[in-house]
Parts: C-alpha cells; structure tokens; sequence
C-alpha cells in the first residue's frame, strides 16, 4: 500500500510540474502578444525593438558615424551635405558620401555629432554611382556605421535617416522614418549640369523624409545598419513622400575600387545621339530622317573617326534599338545598358538603317578624354 501511495505523490508531482510550465508559457505569450505593434527582432549585437514608441536603439548605433560635409572653394564654404564613416585600417578613416555633394570643391571638412572639425582628403568619387570617398587621420577612436546589404531587404521594412537638412547648424543629425517603398527603381538622372536626364540610376525607393542636406547620408534598416546612400528625391506638387537611395552593395564595389585606385572609367563608343522625338530638329538642323516604321531609338547625329562605332560600320542616321537584345528608346537607357560592361567587353548592337534592322558587334573602348 505505501508503494502505491509513492507512486501517485510522483505522478501528481510531475502532472503539477508540466502544468505549471504550460500555464507559464502561456502567460508569457499572452503578455507579448497583448502589446500591439511589437516586434522582438534578434540581433547579434542587442536586440532592437520596433513599436510605437520608435527606433532610438537602432538610431543610437549610427549616429555617432554620421557626419556633415562641409564643401569649401577657396577657403570659403559654398554647401553642405550629409555623409558617415564607415571604414578603418590603422589611423585611416574612410567616409562616404554623394559625387554631387563634393563636386567643384577645392577642399573639404566633416563635422562630427560632438561638432569636432576634421579636414579631409577626397580620394575619389564616380559621377554615375554618385558616390565619394573621403579620407582623414587620426590617433582617435571615432564611431564606424555598421553596413548591412540592399538585397536582404524586403518591400515594407522599416527604414530611417540621418541627415543634415537644410540648415547644417540647427537641423544637423535629424531622424527621419519611413518603410522601404520600392527596390530597383530606374530613375532617371542627370550627370551633367542640364536639365535633361541622360543616365538611369537603380535605386531603392523610400518615403523616409530627405530634404535637401541629406544628401550622401545613410539609409537604414530597423537595426541600425546602413542598406543605402540618400541622394534624391522627386520634386512636384502632385508628388509626395518618394525619394530614393543608391544601394549600399552597388556603392561599396565601387568604393573598393576608388580606394585600390582602380580605373572605374565607362565603355564610350564615339558618338553623338538624339532622340527619335526630335525627328523635326534633327531633319532641319542635320537633314537626317527617320525611317517611318521607326517609332523609338537613339538616332546616330555623327560618328567619331576612329571610333568604337566607326570600326562597326555605325553611320550617321542609324538609330540604335537595342543593345545585347535589350530594348533602348532613349539616350538614358543606352548609356545605362553600355555601362553595365566593362571597356573591352564585346556587345551586339541592332539598328535600324533606312526602313531595315540589322545587327553589328561593337569592342567597348575607353574615351580619349579619360
């Protein structure tokens, strides 16, 4: 009888055991589930929480590493912009920031969160990626931003800014918040002075808040790591809240070749362009017209002697259509398929010649400027 009465004191001791984990499992899931908007996300670092009291973890881990450029002509500031240190070996500091931010400068400062001065040195910058690559020295120990990748992330993530808006005094190290809006968007730019675009960037999409300032500031994702560049946004009064950033991938491979001193020169093929709907400018200025079943292209002005063209039988009248059967119907679209190769490279170029397509391979080459 006692053997009995052992034996139903353990079976009740571990029935009240596994019950009272339950009830504690479920207590704990009741507690998390009952806040609304609460994301618990793991993080190697700390885990950073997403609710609606905001992201200030993720904020704190980047701020610091966010700088204000301070762009100087003749010792005489002109503009500002934002930029972050994101790179060290031994004394050296690595900053990124925008081409436009710094172009024209003879000399450029950083301003740190602590509003320390540091001059810097321009190491060099590529107008298509709109990236630049500032350098400075120091015994100190300065904040790095932590990167993340473009690629990893997904339409609707949580992403935020930090900038330098408008007025680099009062509004330095503003925080703007937002989602990622769209990934690989094809905007087009332009890389010269003009007002029309002549290039097509790839960019991510979001409606975080950039004004102008912010530009060469970071893009980030909810656990503070840097997944773009700021650098544009649309402007009109029947568009809101779409701005856009260079993704933090593209720009590094092209960091890591300004830094090694590597040629990032574009492939040129030696030739003057318009547009098929210029037909009436292009007949009255250089009585060139275009074949009536030709309704889209870039169309051929004149052809370097010598050139990449010239040596592919391209003539002055040609409208190019495609490239590596990608279709092209402005001069935006064929420099940004031309520029997704490398000089050397081997591309098939198709082009309408009076009413008649036809195909020719073109050797890539370097211009003779660069």
């Amino acid at each position: 009888m006692e053997k009995n009465n052992n034996t139903k004191k353990i079976i009740i001791a571990v029935f009240a055991t596994i019950l009272l984990i339950g009830l504690g499992a479920f207590g704990m899931y009741f507690y998390i589930t009952s806040i609304p908007g609460t994301t618990i996300i793991n993080k190697s670092e700390k885990e950073v929480t997403v609710n609606e009291n905001g992201i200030a973890d993720a904020v704190e881990k980047v701020y610091d590493s966010v700088v204000v450029v301070q762009v100087y002509q003749n010792k005489t500031m002109y503009g500002t912009g934002s930029g972050f240190i994101y790179k060290k070996e031994g004394k050296k500091y690595y900053v990124m920031t925008n081409n436009h931010v710094v172009e024209n400068a003879t000399s450029v400062k950083i301003r740190l969160s602590n509003d320390e001065e540091i001059e810097t040195s321009l190491i060099g910058s590529d107008k298509y990626i709109d990236i630049a690559i500032l350098t400075f020295e120091s015994d100190k120990d300065y904040s790095i931003a932590k990167l993340g990748s473009s690629e990893n992330t997904r339409v609707g993530d949580t992403v935020f800014t930090v900038g330098a808006p408008v007025d680099s005094t009062t509004y330095s190290w503003t925080v703007t918040r937002g989602i990622l809006s769209g990934k690989n968007r094809m905007v087009s730019v332009s890389t010269s002075n003009s007002n029309t675009a002549d290039y097509i960037m790839e960019s991510l999409q979001t409606d975080a808040v950039i004004n102008a300032g912010n530009s060469g500031g970071p893009l980030c994702n909810s656990n503070g790591e840097i997944i773009g560049i700021t650098n544009m946004k649309l402007v009109s009064s029947s568009i809101e809240g779409m701005s856009f950033a260079i993704p933090i991938d593209k720009a590094l491979e092209y960091a890591e070749k300004l830094i090694n001193g590597e040629d990032v020169s574009r492939p040129y093929i030696g030739i003057s362009m318009a547009e098929v709907t210029d037909a009436a400018l292009l007949y009255y200025r250089y009585n060139i017209s275009i074949p009536s079943n030709v309704e889209k292209g870039v169309v051929i002005v004149s052809v370097e002697k010598g050139s990449a063209a010239e040596k592919a039988g391209i003539k002055s009248g040609d409208v190019i259509t495609k490239v590596n059967g990608k279709d092209v119907s402005k001069i935006a679209e064929l420099k940004y398929q031309l520029y997704q190769y490398s000089i050397g490279d081997k591309v098939k170029i198709t082009y309408n010649r009076d009413g008649s397509e036809k195909d020719t391979d073109i050797i890539l080459a370097k211009s003779k400027s660069e």
